[in-house]
């Protein structure tokens, strides 16, 4: 199988450790990290992924909102620019444990945290950044194959 992702979750995997919206988001999302610790490929899409399901029930959900898909934007360019990885929309690619260990070391530098601004998360995450991401969940095992 392979899990759909839009650009800035990436850097939301990076700090997850079991923490959400709602119980069900958090199992959603624990699943999704163990899947892709196990080395299952990613797609990236345009707009709501497999990370946003259990919300989309909601009314007004963010998962919608211009705000994210500007999100979106900033992170596709700025991981383009750290890892020479362009996500374009229907690419398939696996994340590696180097390319997560780049992209912390990058994001605890700040090189990542405008594409962050008026998320409701961003102080946690600074703080499980600043705490060398401790506890955190992603962890990848595999070799590089961005085909």
């Amino acid at each position: 199988m392979t899990i759909l992702i839009r650009p800035h979750h990436f850097l939301c995997m990076l700090t997850f450790m079991g923490k959400g919206y709602s119980a069900a988001f958090v199992k959603n999302y624990t699943s999704i990290v163990e899947r892709l610790n196990a080395g299952e490929d990613i797609k990236i899409i345009d707009g709501p992924d497999d990370i946003c399901k259990p919300m989309l029930h909601e009314p007004g959900h963010h998962c919608h909102n211009g705000s994210v898909k500007a999100r979106d934007g900033i992170a596709s360019r700025r991981i383009h620019d750290l890892l020479g990885l362009e996500l374009k929309m229907g690419q398939h690619l696996k994340l590696t444990s180097a390319q997560v260990k780049t992209l912390r070391n990058a994001y605890e530098d700040g090189a990542f945290r405008v594409a962050c601004d008026g998320c409701q998360w961003q102080e946690m995450c600074t703080s499980i950044a600043a705490s060398n991401y401790r506890g955190c969940r992603l962890n990848p095992g595999h070799e590089p194959n961005n085909g």
